[in-house]
């Protein structure tokens, strides 16, 4: 099943606290985790979160600036944001493909502007300041609870399929084989709900995989598996790995 893994901490910078919380079991196929990432002290120096391609959809709430919040995804190559030397977010990260937000405005890569959507996301910020993040899980279960009424998100079947069955794919045309569809129908389908291509998800897929340890399916060789991987991280595995956290 696939197990997006959303970033990559600085090894040098140990001020910086990462925590994820699995959904509970009703959330399941809708919430992949819900996450935390705060400063623990004071930095010397402007600190760089490195975002891995993952195709889900993410609530965002920052907590030193109630007002903003919102959606965001991210691209098919890895991006750098810049967080400054103090920061505290909690973000809801969606499985690929649940989040059915119609007009509900998007923003790729770092949110750093004041909700401007129709969604009751500033209520909900003001009301986690002073929690723990174990006292917020609650709150965020009650609005993912929320959008799912709203249908706002919803359980995918085709992703699912193809998470359910990722030994299997090596091409675009395996992937459209498992869910039924021609290419064309899927390429529709994806761009709709996870704004890849299903050439560029099936390159996150691989990413991904090999991020978790696994076997580096789909690559032709190691070579291949180098300039894939650092085309989308900017960086070769091995200086990943020594750099990053994961």
């Amino acid at each position: 099943m696939y197990d997006p893994k959303g970033n990559g901490k600085d090894r040098a910078v140990h001020e910086v606290a990462f925590e994820e919380v699995a959904p509970p079991p009703a959330l399941a196929g809708i919430v992949h985790r819900f996450l935390e990432l705060k400063t623990t002290g004071p930095l010397a120096e402007d600190y760089r979160f490195h975002a891995l391609p993952d195709a889900c959809a993410y609530v965002v709430f920052d907590q030193q600036n109630r007002d903003i919040c919102g959606v965001s995804k991210l691209r098919a190559t890895s991006e750098e944001f810049n967080l400054g030397q103090s920061f505290h977010f909690v973000n809801i990260r969606f499985l690929p493909g649940v989040w059915q937000g119609g007009k509900e405005p998007v923003a790729f890569g770092q949110l750093d502007a004041p909700y401007a959507g129709g969604l009751p996301l500033r209520e909900v910020n003001a009301a986690l300041e002073g929690l723990s993040f174990a006292q917020m899980l609650p709150r965020l279960e009650a609005l993912v609870a929320d959008l799912m009424a709203r249908g706002m998100v919803a359980r995918n079947p085709v992703t699912e399929t193809l998470f359910q069955h990722l030994d299997e794919i090596h091409t675009v045309a395996d992937m459209a084989a498992l869910v039924g569809l021609s290419p064309r129908q899927l390429q529709r389908r994806l761009k709709q709900t996870t704004d890849f291509t299903p050439h560029d998800l099936l390159k996150v897929l691989r990413l991904q995989m090999a991020l978790n340890g696994g076997d580096i399916w789909s690559y032709a060789d190691q070579s291949h598996f180098i300039h894939s991987f650092r085309n989308a991280t900017g960086y070769t595995p091995g200086k990943y790995a020594r750099k990053f956290d994961v």
